[in-house]
């Protein structure tokens, strides 16, 4: 597994990073077992950057890297890196009511994050969404203090817009800023991708697969459990999702003329536009299975060359997809839109 430097702060990661929110919530039932042999595989294969929020199930997500942790073997548990978002407030229903960016609530998020995992540091600490009731000055700023006492390795963002990451990098160094970045969620590329490369700052991409619905595994008549978040995924409705599915099965066409899966092209073109601009991208890998992880893990053997990413990028135009990422509710939320 290549390892590369994240951002300008000292941070060095895998190639990939697992995203764990799936072994929790949001997406259906999940099997624990499989979950903690996922992270195990992850581990083993070389991946080093874990990724999740403490509000994932409403804790039960930072628990459950707690016992893969403490279960995996010493030289894996060594090389693991935990990236946490916090702020989400959540109700005993499974209700969302905001974020809170106060200095106090970051450092009492900290304290449960870091007792649930088990680890005396958070080696990347970020807000799930900017709370516009708070300076990101002071946000970051608390974070920063959370640095200094060594409970924080380094600070992240998550969707945030260019101005907003501008303001934080005033404040203290960001080593990286999570958001949304795949062949159909590409809004990144007019401001904020800019932005972050001038001030050196990385950038973790999820939704690299569009929460598996370019992932070539995913059909038109799946039916979705009432606690997957796709259900109400406005890219997973109706005439949406049959547009969409159109574009995967062009992008399928040329994973079959070059030997591969739908899922590791997808990903392996986010890699590209890593390599074509320098080491500044990780895509966080949303698996649940190890044979999902194992599907994942191939795309960083798949080369793309121009001739390759031009096909690409015919079948799936940048703004080809039909629906927004999030419902329009949570879409009120993102900083990144504004």
């Amino acid at each position: 597994m290549r390892t590369h430097p994240l951002g300008t702060t000292g941070l060095q990661v895998s190639a990939l990073g697992l995203g764990c929110m799936g072994m929790s919530a949001l997406y259906g039932e999940a099997d624990r077992a499989e979950s903690v042999a996922t992270v195990h595989a992850a581990l083993e294969a070389g991946v080093t950057l874990l990724d999740t929020g403490d509000f994932y199930g409403m804790g039960h997500n930072e628990m459950l890297i707690g016992e893969a942790l403490r279960t995996a073997p010493a030289a894996s548990r060594e090389r693991a890196l935990t990236s946490v978002k916090f702020g989400a407030l959540r109700d005993p229903d499974g209700g969302w009511s905001g974020f809170d960016g106060r200095p106090a609530a970051v450092r009492n998020f900290a304290a449960y994050s870091l007792q649930r995992l088990g680890v005396d540091h958070i080696d990347v600490y970020r807000i799930a969404r900017v709370d516009p009731a708070v300076p990101i000055e002071e946000t970051v700023g608390a974070i920063a203090e959370l640095v200094e006492k060594g409970h924080v390795r380094h600070i992240g963002l998550s969707e945030a817009g260019a101005d907003t990451v501008r303001r934080a990098a005033a404040t203290a160094p960001i080593a990286d800023l999570q958001i949304e970045y795949s062949l159909i969620s590409r809004g990144i590329e007019a401001e904020i991708l800019p932005a972050v490369r001038e001030l050196g700052i990385g950038v973790t991409a999820y939704g690299v697969l569009s929460r598996g619905l370019i992932s070539g595994h995913f059909t038109a008549d799946r039916q979705l459990a009432a606690n997957d978040f796709r259900a109400m995924s406005p890219r997973f409705q109706g005439e949406n999702l049959r547009h969409n599915l159109d574009l995967v099965e062009a992008l399928r066409k040329i994973a079959e003329q070059k030997g591969v899966t739908v899922a590791q092209i997808a990903i392996a073109w986010v890699l590209a536009q890593r390599a074509s601009h320098g080491a500044d991208i990780v895509p966080l890998i949303g698996a649940r299975r190890r044979d999902r992880l194992a599907e994942a893990l191939g795309a960083l053997d798949v080369t793309l060359d121009a001739a390759d990413l031009r096909a690409i990028e015919e079948a799936v135009p940048a703004d080809a997809a039909a629906g927004e990422r999030y419902p329009a509710q949570q879409m009120a939320h993102l900083d990144s839109e504004r």
